[in-house]
């Protein structure tokens, strides 16, 4: 399913230009705020220039790598910006990888320069040498950032950076095996900064992130942000009491969470007492936003509620204006303007409308490709009869009458259990309603007479005295008998990743290696 092309200006520029341009009009204007760390956007400018220099000094050309393991700052932010200045591409790693996670992900991105602060301490305890970071706090190991820097006033060489150099390379989580470098380029940020106009983002836009800088998901609002001349205000870590307040004291007008958040914010008794009218709007995407959620947001939280699904590789977008669309919180909206949406099955053949099958998108903005591993490339694309080209989501969905996307679950979540097909989701919906379950995931995992068997993971709530046998029996009365429950455990809490996906695969693990949950 397509959705008509925008009006929007299609005229491409770079973020570095954005920055000039904001920082040659408003001097004076913040543009990113931790506390009491501002960077105004004459400041940030500036300091772009000086990383840009000085990565030219150290002789990095355009389309060489640096890459970047910290917490969320205006300093790391910087640092990100001047890379992109001089034509070279970023890497920004969690650092809460494994040390072999790290080494194997800024091996295989041959970054030139490593910059870090105490966060990454972990992971670059087994990374070797020292002579290729750079220290961010002071705290990390190698050499200090400011005795790395040119002095004040240094300005880079002007690179060309045309649209389909290389931005940045993103690392997959690596929980479903060795992570895979998504190679992003100029064109498909610009494409995310020009869908800002549609967003209100502007001078006077305020916004609020709380999920960290190596995530795609922050940088989809935080490049609009700066590229319209807005403020951002970062948090290092989330906590929902605090990320309340830092909303009514700024006076936030925008903001991206993931669910996990949405459901701990609004879970807080002192909600209420916040003065989030400023708010414009607010984003999320990356994980599933249980339509129960999105309701209770869309009733207690001014503003717009806008739910992005996508992947970081590209293709196609869905975009849910749930505040226009009150009755269609269980699907993630209508393809985004100029994106083409289809579905597939197992053979690659496309679907008629109606029917159930894989996600596959293309639009402008899509990866380059895995980095330096073409035949994962070739995997993840699929390619029409006339030759278009599209990203597999691995995500199975169909498109109701009014062409709104309804997602089933992952293509590798979805559990065949004696030759039926078993949702997750659907399992997860039902336990959801459940008084004394607070949050939930379901599994497959292998049995002898059925091939696999759903198993679900419950965080009780607090208060209830329900017993797990007692939920699953509640559970296994409303299903069919495919559905049933083989088993139901109680954890205090479920993994989950930084940008709060639920960690199934180590939910499986666990449960068939039987270790206690």
């Amino acid at each position: 399913m397509t959705a008509p092309a925008a009006p929007l200006d299609a005229r491409y520029r770079t973020l570095s230009d954005l920055v000039r341009e904001h920082a040659l009009a408003r001097p004076g204007q913040a543009a990113l705020v931790q506390g009491a760390d501002v960077l105004s956007y004459a400041e940030l400018d500036a300091l772009m220039d000086r990383v840009a220099a000085t990565l030219q000094r150290d002789g990095l050309n355009p389309g060489d790598a640096i890459a970047i393991c910290a917490l969320a700052s205006p300093r790391y932010a910087a640092v990100f910006l001047g890379a992109l200045r001089a034509g070279v591409a970023v890497v920004p790693l969690a650092p809460s990888v494994t040390p072999e996670s790290f080494a194997s992900m800024r091996g295989d991105a041959q970054a030139r320069w490593l910059f870090a602060d105490a966060a990454a301490l972990e992971p670059l305890a087994g990374a070797g040498s020292e002579a290729d970071c750079i220290s961010l706090d002071g705290i990390a190991t190698g050499r200090p950032f400011d005795a790395w820097l040119m002095p004040a006033g240094a300005r880079p060489l002007p690179v060309d950076v045309p649209p389909e150099a290389p931005f940045n390379i993103i690392y997959s989580s690596g929980t479903t095996g060795m992570p895979k470098g998504i190679v992003q380029s100029h064109g498909m940020r610009w494409s995310h900064v020009a869908r800002g106009a549609n967003y209100r983002y502007g001078p006077t836009g305020v916004t609020l992130l709380a999920t960290p800088l190596y995530s795609n998901t922050t940088l989809v609002v935080f490049f609009p942000t700066l590229g319209f001349g807005g403020t951002v205000v970062l948090m290092a870590k989330f906590d929902a009491a605090t990320y309340l307040a830092l909303a009514q004291q700024h006076r936030m007008t925008h903001t991206m969470l993931v669910p996990v958040q949405y459901q701990r914010i609004m879970a807080l008794p002192t909600f209420a007492t916040h003065d989030l009218s400023s708010t414009l709007f607010k984003f999320c995407t990356s994980a599933p936003f249980n339509a129960a959620l999105k309701a209770d947001v869309l009733e207690r939280w001014p503003g717009g509620l806008i739910e992005f699904y996508g992947m970081t590789e590209g293709g196609g977008t869905c975009i849910l204006l749930a505040h226009e669309h009150p009755d269609k919180l269980h699907t993630v909206g209508q393809p985004a303007q100029g994106h083409d949406i289809r579905l597939i099955d197992d053979e690659g053949v496309e679907l008629p409308p109606g029917a159930t099958g894989e996600v596959v998108g293309h639009s402008g903005g899509m990866m380059l490709g895995y980095h330096r591993q073409p035949q994962k490339t070739r995997e993840a694309e699929w390619f029409a009869p006339d030759g278009k080209r599209f990203i597999r989501t691995g995500d199975v969905g169909r498109f109701d009458a009014d062409g709104f996307l309804v997602l089933m679950d992952r293509k590798k979540d979805m559990v065949i259990s004696g030759g039926f097909n078993i949702y997750p989701s659907d399992l997860e919906a039902v336990l959801r309603e459940h008084p004394a379950v607070a949050d939930v995931a379901v599994v497959g995992v292998p049995s002898t007479e059925w091939g696999e068997t759903p198993v679900a993971f419950v965080v009780p709530r607090a208060g209830h005295a329900d017993e797990p046998r007692a939920i699953m029996a509640w559970m296994n009365q409303r299903v069919g008998k495919t559905q049933r429950l083989a088993d139901l455990r109680f954890m205090a809490e479920l993994p989950r990743s930084a940008i709060g996906k639920v960690l199934k695969r180590e939910l499986r693990d666990r449960y068939t290696t039987g270790d206690p949950a």
